[in-house]
């Protein structure tokens, strides 16, 4: 076990306390393969004590006023800031991101409950004129009850802070289902929640086996909204139960984001930005650039600068210094991402670098860039998940609308081009919950963040991610 990392338990109405079967999952270094640590696995029995607790409390919290909510949420904000060093060091070790990205992920979660704590203040109503004299039509926005929110390990904090930030700024309480790959440093953020002044029961953090909880809790009568993050395949069976019981839902599901570069894009920029944000993070984020579409009079020059960009990439161990990406998040990454490398060079492709495990110890890929990809590859039709960088041509503007639009992804997608007319065009026409052109300016949270078709509804950040916690009310009254 690491003296660095510490095992994590559950948080259950005010108290952190291992789970009433005492069962724990072992926590792994994927730098190095090495047990760090241990987190409780809750079963039934506590989730029944969070489900009670987070009702209790919510019947308090949806009272509290949003001006005395917003001071509890600056607190939290502030404490997360303050221990931004020894959080990012947590996330390196259970997930691996180098920790310059670590710390960044903690800072913007503590900007993003800022940000909420102003948000809740705002959520306004409305009065509506009335048709008749004497009648008076106000409308009003109320918390919507007890969150069921299920997170990912890519981004532990970003990805709960994003749902629970919200839904404490709504009058919201939740119980989180965290990562159980990465719990130390969502452990952190909750711990902030508690210390800041947040009610008793409000605020519940449960590991375990996610279909068993998620199954419990979304048909749960106490649950009253649901969120996830994840896959789109786990996304549609969450949303499908939600849809039994009537549960209101954000489903934030996969992606395969294209990338278009016009003729007459800025190349030299496109190569820059494209490949530090499909390397980031070992490339498992939702809306990384994974299907790159480089028109023909450019298509060398891009090629070339890419290479170039990902052999130039320090591949480590997150914790040392000057790595630029660490290793994959657990071994199960490894195997698929071997997989779809090999997949696409039985298909025709051509590897130009990278496109093999790199060492024998921890869970370390190349940064991989291939050719001539088929459009019947696995890579071309499947989210990668990884560090891979499939490149192909196009001649024309409508041949290239027509492969962004070709999967049943929609969660995000770019384009680099000088032509105002080609931006609009790209801007209407793309498919996508979200249009990034000529830069990268995606995931913040004053902006709505959410997909289309299978990549999912609803939105997280944004006045939209506050408005998922809250519904809407009609009182229409006269004088007696």
């Amino acid at each position: 076990m690491s003296q660095e990392y510490p095992n994590t338990q559950l948080f259950i109405n005010g108290e952190w306390r291992d789970s009433i079967s005492k069962e724990t999952l072992e926590i792994i270094n994927p730098a190095t393969e090495e047990v760090i640590g241990k987190v409780s696995h809750a079963r039934t029995q506590d989730l029944d004590i969070a489900l009670d607790a987070a009702n209790k409390a919510f019947t308090d919290w949806k009272n509290v006023s949003a001006y005395e909510r917003s001071k509890i949420l600056r607190k939290a904000g502030d404490i997360v800031r303050s221990r931004a060093d020894q959080i990012a060091k947590l996330m390196t070790l259970e997930q691996g991101k180098p920790l310059v990205e670590a710390k960044m992920e903690t800072l913007g979660a503590a900007d993003s409950i800022d940000w909420y704590a102003e948000e809740g203040r705002r959520a306004y109503g409305r009065i509506i004129p009335a048709r008749a004299q004497g009648v008076f039509q106000y409308v009003f926005k109320e918390p919507v009850g007890v969150v069921a929110a299920f997170t990912p390990w890519n981004f532990p904090l970003n990805q709960v802070v994003k749902k629970v930030a919200a839904a404490f700024a709504a009058g919201c309480t939740a119980i989180v289902k965290g990562p159980e790959e990465t719990p130390a440093s969502v452990a952190e953020l909750i711990k902030a929640f508690d210390e800041a002044g947040m009610p008793k029961g409000s605020i519940n953090l449960v590991y375990g086996i996610p279909a068993e909880i998620s199954s419990y809790l979304i048909a749960h009568p106490v649950i009253r909204k649901v969120t996830f993050t994840g896959s789109t395949a786990v996304g549609k069976q969450l949303a499908a139960l939600a849809g039994t019981h009537m549960k209101r839902a954000t489903m934030e599901l996969g992606g395969h984001s294209p990338a278009i570069v016009c003729e007459d894009a800025d190349v030299n920029a496109a190569v820059k930005i494209l490949s530090a944000n499909k390397f980031r993070n070992a490339g498992q984020v939702c809306i990384s650039p994974t299907r790159f579409l480089v028109h023909d009079s450019v298509y060398d020059q891009f090629v070339d600068g890419f290479v170039k960009q990902a052999e130039a990439l320090t591949v480590g161990n997150g914790l040392d210094e000057g790595v630029k990406m660490g290793p994959l998040a657990h071994d199960r990454r490894l195997t698929a991402i071997e997989g779809f490398v090999a997949d696409a060079v039985e298909k025709g492709a051509n590897v130009l670098t990278g496109g093999k495990r790199k060492g024998n110890n921890g869970y370390f890929f190349e940064p991989t860039v291939m050719t001539n990809v088929s459009n019947d590859s696995r890579i071309m039709n499947e989210e990668p998940f990884g560090p891979l960088a499939p490149i192909n041509s196009f001649s024309s503007i409508d041949d290239v609308i027509d492969e962004a639009n070709r999967l049943n992804y929609g969660l995000a997608a770019y384009a680099y081009t000088n032509s105002a007319k080609t931006a609009q065009d790209l801007g209407q026409s793309i498919e996508s919950g979200q249009v990034s052109i000529n830069h990268h300016g995606l995931g913040l949270v004053d902006t709505p963040f959410g997909g289309v078709k299978d990549s999912g509804y609803g939105s997280e950040g944004g006045p939209e991610g506050l408005d998922a916690y809250m519904t809407t009310k009609l009182v229409s009254q006269t004088g007696l």
